[in-house]
């Protein structure tokens, strides 16, 4: 994981910029360097995956003055590179991103829906004095935007390197990209243009092929390569196809409360199938209030489920950060908003399970996304996310709907019949969904729960009005996580869309916290 920052203006000084930009040194704490530009500056913190090295360095430069500064992996780029050196572009180093410029002239902004790549960036084009930015289709590296008083705007990876630059800060849409002032879309992932309609095996057969492949290609790292395992399907199928493709006992952590950690031990019985050197992680009801504030800040949201999940999967990799050289990670994240959620059992028909998909898929990157992004690279290691491949997403969004929804009285169906055949013990492959919040224990979430019950007193309702300007707060523990965010994010509540919750407007899902624990259906889940 990297850190960049871009600035399209000189009135600012580059001094200030650095200061700012200084806050996600924890993103890049391998090395930085900025670039004063003709119209503005590039800004980069650096953490070395590939081609580790110094020529690796960014902001990459070419000759003609142009520059880039990216956060990202070029999925599949050494056949792209291949074809650039046979064109006469040479390379300093082994670094993806420096394909970067050279694709950029030959391709200009069509490159960007022709990368398999998970990027956000931030381009200087020396021959139009004028800067580029553009984030990949769902959003898994992080951008952020703002306008100075001046009206230039600013691009960085977090947005606390944009307070006191910038009135607003927003998310960068992603699969946009910006140029002479405007936000172009080149690619939006929940848009299907034609409904795939194969029989059952053939979707199984293409799901099992398409993940396979989106996990072996995150396989390529210059440093070593770790993987979080919960216990549940999702993490235990990348687990299991890593082990598979490597031939090698792989690295996996898991984390629980010390109390009763649920998926502990299910993250064991994975682990011990397929070889893996397991590490666990325990973490206590103190642990976690001492560390919420720290989070938040971390984060950068106000939203239960993000804080709820972000705590366990901060702490275990703060531990993995301490304990080993692992720099890359593997997580499980997108599933749920591809194949559906314990709530999703409740939609009324498979037109409104697909509505609600591409309403989850276009939200990720504020959600589960964001909470991946930070919790790893907060502790100066890169998040890769195999269920986020652009075309295994494009494939599973294509699907007919009446095929993804639960008509077979087991909640992601397709994923798991897919994977049949040995891949993982039928304990695991066939496990109900568990919150990943609940799962690393309850305890977790009914401790927040009380310490904002012992915050606030009954006259709560009243402080949570102050914060009606963007998704005001509707319970205790909503307030609590959104006064700290309001002390080190003033007034930035819009940088999140709203609290992530089930869909209300379903029949069993009018529900006022947003664990899957309180849903009817839950059942075994989180035992």
């Amino acid at each position: 994981m990297c850190s960049i920052m871009g600035y399209t203006g000189r009135d600012i000084p580059r001094s200030r910029l650095e200061t700012a930009f200084a806050a996600t040194k924890s993103r890049g704490p391998d090395d930085s360097r900025s670039v004063q530009l003709p119209s503005g500056t590039l800004l980069f913190h650096r953490l070395a995956v590939m081609g580790p090295e110094p020529a690796g360095m960014q902001p990459f430069t070419a000759p003609d003055g142009s520059a880039v500064v990216c956060n990202g992996e070029l999925y599949g780029f050494r056949r792209l590179k291949r074809a650039l050196e046979a064109e006469g572009h040479r390379f300093a180093g082994g670094s993806d991103c420096e394909l970067l410029l050279p694709l950029w002239r030959k391709r200009g902004a069509e490159m960007f829906a022709e990368l398999d790549a998970e990027f956000a960036l931030v381009l200087y084009d020396a021959p139009t004095d004028s800067f580029i930015a553009a984030r990949d289709p769902i959003g898994i590296r992080p951008l952020y935007y703002g306008y100075s008083e001046s009206g230039h705007i600013l691009f960085a990876s977090e947005p606390r390197s944009l307070l006191g630059l910038t009135d607003r800060i927003l998310p960068f849409p992603p699969g946009h990209y910006y140029q002479n002032g405007a936000f172009v879309c080149y690619r939006d992932m929940t848009q299907v243009e034609q409904v795939c309609r194969d029989d059952l095996e053939t979707v199984c057969a293409n799901i099992r092929e398409k993940l396979i492949r989106g996990v072996e290609k995150r396989l390529d790292a210059d440093v070593p390569v770790g993987f979080l395992l919960s216990g549940g399907l999702d993490s235990s199928l990348v687990c299991a196809i890593a082990a598979r493709s490597l031939g090698r006992p792989i690295e996996t952590y898991a984390v629980g409360m010390s109390t009763d950690a649920i998926d502990l031990k299910y993250a064991r019985q994975a682990a011990e199938y397929i070889g893996s050197r397991h590490h666990e992680i325990l973490i206590t009801g103190q642990d976690v209030l001492d560390t919420l504030e720290e989070l938040i800040y971390t984060l950068g949201t106000y939203d239960i489920t993000t804080i709820r999940a972000g705590m366990g999967m901060y702490l275990v990799c703060k531990a993995i950060r301490a304990q080993s050289d692992v720099r890359v990670l593997l997580t499980g994240e997108i599933s749920d908003e591809l194949f559906g959620y314990k709530y999703t059992d409740f939609a009324p028909s498979p037109e409104a399970f697909q509505r609600e998909s591409e309403k989850r898929i276009r939200e990720l990157h504020m959600y589960d996304v964001l909470r991946a992004d930070r919790c790893i690279s907060a502790n100066s290691m890169e998040a890769r996310v195999p269920f986020g491949d652009l075309e295994f997403v494009r494939y599973v969004m294509s699907i007919d709907p009446s095929k993804k929804v639960n008509v077979y009285g087991k909640g992601k169906y397709l994923l798991r019949h897919a994977f049949e055949g040995g891949f993982l013990p039928p304990s695991i492959l066939q496990r109900e969904k568990a919150a990943f919040s609940d799962a690393v224990g309850h305890s977790l979430a009914d401790d927040l729960k009380a310490y904002a019950e012992r915050t606030y007193d009954g006259g709560w309702k009243t402080t949570a009005e102050q914060y009606g300007y963007h998704a005001r707060p509707f319970t205790k523990e909503s307030l609590l996580y959104r006064e700290i965010f309001e002390r080190y994010y003033p007034g930035q509540a819009e940088m999140v869309a709203d609290f992530w919750m089930p869909n209300r407007a379903w029949e069993g899902c009018n529900v006022d916290d947003p664990s899957a624990r309180v849903l009817s259906n839950y059942g075994a889940s989180g035992e």
